[in-house]
């Protein structure tokens, strides 16, 4: 069931967006060789602290049986990992990506974001991976100022990657956000005959994280042994990027950037 939300309600998603945006902001700063990812993941939790938000991650069941639950408050994910990467202590290299996601609650709601990033100079293939998945969620965010139902931003999400010599990674969609970080509706970034049957009308109120995840080399994926992070099955490099957008009476509305 659809929970669509007030401008009151959407408002103050607004502030927890916007400390999700100062943490990748931080993260950005420090994205250079020789940092690791625990230390991304400290500067993280400092700014959620600073601001008194609950991070969303930490402490996150695992849908494995018997793995234990996240425990991180980014997910820090490199070259070929898709999603889910623990931090670590390994310095990350110069020719590295690293994808970073995190999300925090405060006063009550949710703000969901993600960013991949290039630790110095890249190869120019991921660069173009980058720019790709980066323009995949732009292009989302303003066709929802002219379509009607998710299934038609999908498509066009899904045709821009492909064209592009690029896979969609299936196995993970977005999610409708609010008081959870995981409400109704899955968001898929691909049309399946799952969205045709159950589309999703793009009405106001409705609060969506929206999150690419493109791979150069292969749409299909496993999971590591600690329960949590994703690869690519062909261990070419993959990128995720996410925002935050709620549907308003004036069109779409970003609620995890920085600046409004």
């Amino acid at each position: 069931m659809l929970k669509l939300k007030s401008p009151r309600e959407i408002a103050l998603m607004r502030e927890a967006g916007r400390v999700v945006a100062q943490a990748l902001d931080r993260v950005r700063q420090l994205a250079v060789p020789g940092v690791t990812t625990a230390e991304l993941d400290d500067a993280v939790s400092a700014i959620f602290r600073e601001h008194k938000a609950i991070p969303l991650f930490r402490g996150y069941p695992s849908s494995i049986k018997g793995k234990p639950p996240f425990p991180a408050v980014i997910c820090a994910s490199v070259n070929e990992q898709v999603v889910h990467g623990i931090p670590n202590r390994r310095p990350l290299r110069e020719g590295d990506v690293v994808s970073i996601d995190t999300g925090c609650k405060l006063n009550g709601w949710c703000g969901d974001s993600a960013v991949t990033l290039p630790i110095g100079p890249i190869a120019p293939e991921i660069q173009k991976l980058l720019d790709v998945t980066s323009e995949t969620l732009d292009l989302a965010i303003r066709a929802m100022t002219r379509c009607r139902t998710w299934s038609e931003v999908a498509g066009l999400m899904e045709q821009y990657v492909k064209s592009q010599g690029m896979y969609v990674v299936e196995k993970f969609v977005g999610h409708g956000i609010g008081q959870d970080m995981h409400e109704e509706p899955q968001v898929p970034n691909f049309v399946s005959k799952s969205l045709r049957k159950h589309d999703i009308r793009l009405e106001p109120g409705l609060v969506l994280a929206i999150e690419p995840m493109v791979a150069i080399g292969t749409k299909d994926v496993r999971t590591l042994d600690d329960g949590w992070t994703v690869e690519t099955k062909d261990r070419r490099a993959s990128a995720h990027f996410e925002h935050t957008v709620a549907m308003t009476t004036e069109g779409p509305r970003v609620l995890t950037y920085l600046n409004d």
